[in-house]
């Protein structure tokens, strides 16, 4: 087992933590107790959410693997959590060694943990901001320094999307992050939905909104299309995770909108 990194000052561990609960999803150890009560309490409710998880995962591989074929050599993920296995970094630099990839998250434990596992990559780091306000982190050094906004980067908001609520208008924030972006540029996203399953997503929901200080919004294919404005959606569109560009006809599952987590990759034209 990985040796945990001293625990932040101030920690809350009075609430479960999105990216922390993410990671026991995962089967990862970047979690405290309070985190896997939640998991625990959420997988009784859906036996499949590990399932989910893992398709989430399996796309954001997919998905990096598609934008280094592409000729990306950098990227930004935004909402990033706790770097485990196959992680954007590990995938982009067997593709393409040496490309950079910056990481932002809010989570302190995931900033900590990060800064550990990623200590020795001159190529890589991760900034604590708050992906809500562009502009910080656009300016944040590590961005600055690592990557090259002139050229084409791939902006990475995978399963983060959905715990920004319409009241902090998430549409204008992808809109700034666009605005950022070099032509050739992609954007990623994968976003939690209750297309498929509205009869456990609902009440998954409601567990994020009444433990967690990040509450889901579960938003429409046409709304999580949406934030592809300005973008040319790379085929076969915004679908269900099993269904973007799988590998093999194995890793669709049989019934994939039970897999209730959609996916889609533009191009900014």
């Amino acid at each position: 087992m990985p040796e945990r990194p001293p625990e932040p000052e101030n920690l809350d561990l009075d609430k479960p933590n999105a990216a922390r609960v993410y990671d026991y999803y995962l089967g990862g150890n970047h979690n405290f107790a309070i985190d896997r009560q939640m998991g625990d309490e959420a997988i009784r409710m859906w036996p499949e959410l590990p399932l989910i998880m893992q398709a989430n995962r399996a796309f954001l591989r997919r998905a990096v693997q598609y934008c280094t074929e592409q000729g990306i050599r950098q990227f930004l993920d935004l909402g990033s959590g706790i770097p485990t296995v196959g992680n954007v970094h590990e995938v982009a630099q067997q593709a393409a060694p040496g490309t950079p990839v910056v990481y932002v998250d809010t989570d302190p434990v995931a900033v900590a943990y990060s800064r550990k596992l990623l200590g020795d990559n001159p190529d890589v780091a991760i900034v604590r901001a708050d992906l809500r306000e562009p502009d910080q982190v656009l300016a944040a050094p590590e961005v600055t320094e690592l990557l090259d906004l002139s050229q084409p980067v791939a902006l990475m908001m995978v399963a983060v999307l959905h715990f920004v609520g319409d009241a902090n208008r998430p549409g204008a924030i992808v809109a700034r992050y666009r605005d950022a972006l070099a032509p050739g540029s992609f954007l990623v996203i994968s976003h939690a939905t209750d297309e498929g399953r509205p009869d456990v997503a609902h009440p998954h929901a409601e567990l994020y909104r009444q433990r967690t200080t990040t509450p889901m919004t579960l938003r429409s294919r046409a709304a999580v299309t949406g934030f592809f404005e300005g973008f040319e959606l790379v085929e076969p569109g915004v679908v269900h995770l099993p269904l973007w560009r799988p590998v093999a006809s194995a890793d669709v599952a049989e019934r994939p909108e039970r897999i209730t987590g959609l996916a889609g990759v533009g191009r900014k034209v």
